[in-house]
């Protein structure tokens, strides 16, 4: 595992990755949930779902907590109780001193319980083989990746670096390197797109600016909930 705080002083977007930058509305949308459902994930004390870190009520997420609810919320859409994604969660937390495993460590799923790729632990000796975190470390063999397609890693062992919004081939991306982390297509913000598409510029106007299909920028006007109604005849070509 690539040292976080080495890596911190080399590349200063990592300074970044723990600042809280994302309100629960936004966190709730990019990962397709509900704010309470957020808020209770990160309640001190709770047991019934599944614990992340602390937060303070009304305070925003880090760009590691946002992971870990997505991640959580992919876990879950595939099926895996949360009483599994907890014990994942405390069994790699424990035994790798991580405090956010979910964005730290790639994940996998059968659709019963969350699964890791052995050589992450062990290098070559580990490759092609399966832990349980949520079974002490047991090996496993079958996987379904379902929306735990949608996030990136570093090379050689670290963090999610990206994470695919509205699914895995998704061009709309959070990247911690890019944009300060907000949502962005090829480099450029999806609030900038929607904020000209907003002033009355075309579609294709859009498009030719920022070196984008209409397609993409359509796509990214309907992540940022606009549907081209809000003009006569729809979205404007």
């Amino acid at each position: 595992m690539i040292s976080m705080a080495t890596n911190a002083t080399k590349e200063p977007w990592r300074r970044r990755l723990f600042l809280p930058n994302y309100q629960i509305k936004e966190a709730a949308r990019y990962a397709r949930l509900s704010s309470q459902t957020i808020a209770a994930w990160h309640k001190a004390g709770a047991r019934k779902h599944v614990q992340l870190t602390d937060r303070r009520q009304g305070d925003a997420l880090s760009y590691m907590q946002l992971i870990e609810v997505a991640v959580v919320a992919a876990a879950r859409g595939a099926g895996v109780p949360f009483r599994r994604i907890r014990a994942a969660r405390d069994y790699v937390s424990d035994q790798f001193s991580s405090e956010f495993p979910f964005a730290e460590y790639r994940f996998k799923t059968d659709g019963r319980s969350l699964l890791m790729d052995y050589d992450q632990f062990e290098g070559e000796a580990g490759k092609d083989k399966l832990l349980r975190p949520d079974q002490g470390g047991q090996l496993a063999w079958k996987i379904i990746m379902g929306r735990l397609q949608e996030f990136e890693y570093e090379e050689g062992g670290g963090i999610v670096i990206r994470w695919h919004l509205d699914g895995p081939k998704s061009p709309i991306v959070i990247d911690p390197r890019i944009s300060f982390g907000a949502p962005s297509i090829g480099g450029t913000p999806t609030w900038v797109i929607k904020g000209r598409w907003e002033s009355g510029e075309l579609v294709s106007e859009i498009a030719e600016d920022f070196g984008l299909s209409p397609t993409n920028v359509k796509r990214v006007l309907r992540f940022e909930g606009l549907t081209g109604q809000g003009r006569k005849k729809g979205w404007l070509h």
